[in-house]
């Protein structure tokens, strides 16, 4: 099972878009594991995920998961501001699909 990890500094507002992402998960057969975790305890996660997605409020931190998700080969993008605002479950779950395909 494929796993998305949303990374956040508080993780209210990503939880949120986690629910959403699920609820859009739940139309499509893909077994695939969405969660949230806030910086620091994201940070110890990398090897366990797939794909590590950062929440705008968090993207000054971009380096240092791309460096520590580098060894791994797991992909680290900043989740798009607008998408992040309007809680776009599922055009983000859709630029996470990309992310997965491109490093498969």
């Amino acid at each position: 099972m494929k796993k998305i990890m949303l990374v956040c500094a508080a993780g209210m507002s990503t939880s949120m878009l986690v629910s959403r992402m699920k609820k859009s998960l739940e139309q499509t057969n893909q077994k695939i594991d969405v969660f949230a975790k806030a910086e620091p305890e994201a940070l110890s996660m990398i090897d366990q995920v797939d794909v590590i997605l950062l929440g705008p409020q968090v993207s000054y931190m971009l380096s240092d998961f791309e460096e520590a998700a580098t060894p791994y080969q797991v992909p680290v993008r900043i989740i798009n501001a607008q998408d992040y605002g309007r809680m776009d479950g599922e055009k983000v779950l859709s630029d996470a699909y990309k992310l997965l395909e491109n490093h498969s």
